[in-house]
């Protein structure tokens, strides 16, 4: 069952957050809650994080599109909300997930795949 939080508990939480960076949004770092791998990172704003905690799937901010997305939503390679951490400045998540299937676009585990010998 997916984790998730009441809507009086959300607010507070939200109240808490620094959501200063681009569009008013914080940073969330994404792990496999079993293997501890970093899976992605990427912008949520207030209504991303809402939806987030009470749905128990994430959700993020598209910077490019202006837009909310569930991610896994078009793929169904959804990300199970498990438990999160907030950091030291309150202005990043780390989201533990259950991935369920590839969580980079381009088909692979995670988005950090790329070794930096290949970019030279």
């Amino acid at each position: 069952m997916p984790f998730r939080i009441q809507n009086e508990k959300i607010q507070e939480i939200i109240k808490r957050l620094n959501f200063r960076h681009e569009d008013s949004t914080i940073i969330a770092v994404v792990q496999d809650h079993i293997t501890k791998e970093v899976l992605m990172v990427a912008n949520m704003n207030k209504e991303a994080l809402r939806l987030t905690l009470s749905s128990g799937f994430v959700h993020f901010w598209s910077l490019s599109r202006k837009k909310i997305w569930k991610k896994g939503e078009t793929s169904g390679n959804l990300l199970e909300l498990i438990s999160f951490i907030i950091d030291c400045d309150n202005d990043a998540l780390l989201l533990f997930v259950r991935p369920y299937g590839p969580v980079c676009h381009k088909g692979e585990r995670s988005c950090f795949h790329q070794k930096f010998e290949n970019l030279y």
